[in-house]
């Protein structure tokens, strides 16, 4: 079996997740505590950046893609998903993004078409290696990749003894996500941790910024 067969599977599982779970997805106090602080991080990075052109990877049901069409106005925005479910969400909630179908290792672009590629909460679903070589592909020259991603504050305790990793969720650490994007061939001017209220710091999570040079 092909080393693709298996991701599609764990794809078409996810996707099929999402479709049936986008109504829940919206519940104001998960937007509140377990997303909005990082979609906050990445308006400001666009917000510095100030790019024309602007996709939303794992856009789920179109809250960050319609905020950074609203708060930032960008020419273009668009919104991708692999999830009609989410998808549909989106579409109701504005009809200025532009909403596509799509995953994050095949986006559906032409090179070098977007300023800036952002995703958010998203990262550990994918084949990681191959989205951030896509943003790459898809972004023009000075163009800037934003990832917001689960990641570990503390160092693996299993590794540490055994050499053995154990991250089903596949939570890079800062280090491994800055090597993701250095070896993608992007710079790296920016990698902290998103700033969260105290009592919500169990969710341990990073953002990392990429340039194309």
């Amino acid at each position: 079996m092909s080393s693709q067969a298996p991701r599609q599977a764990f794809n078409d599982v996810v996707t099929r997740f999402w479709s049936f779970a986008a109504p829940a997805y919206d519940a104001r106090f998960l937007q509140r505590w377990v997303y909005r602080p990082a979609q906050d991080e990445l308006i400001a990075a666009l917000r510095s950046h100030q790019p024309a052109r602007v996709a939303d990877v794992a856009c789920g049901t179109g809250i960050l893609a319609d905020r950074i069409e609203r708060e930032l106005s960008p020419a273009a925005v668009y919104g991708v998903d692999m999830s009609d479910g989410m998808l549909n969400e989106a579409r109701e909630r504005s009809s200025r993004v532009q909403w596509l179908t799509g995953p994050a290792e095949q986006l559906p672009f032409e090179d070098g078409a977007l300023d800036a590629v952002v995703t958010s909460s998203a990262f550990h679903f994918f084949n990681q290696p191959a989205a951030v070589r896509e943003f790459y592909r898809v972004l023009a020259p000075g163009g800037m990749a934003a990832v917001t991603a689960m990641s570990p504050r503390l160092s693996d305790p299993l590794k540490a003894l055994t050499g053995i990793r154990w991250n089903p969720a596949r939570q890079p650490t800062p280090s491994e996500m800055r090597t993701l994007f250095t070896d993608a061939g992007f710079t790296v001017p920016d990698q902290h941790r998103v700033a969260r209220p105290a009592w919500t710091l169990i969710v341990s999570d990073l953002i990392t910024v990429g340039v194309k040079p």
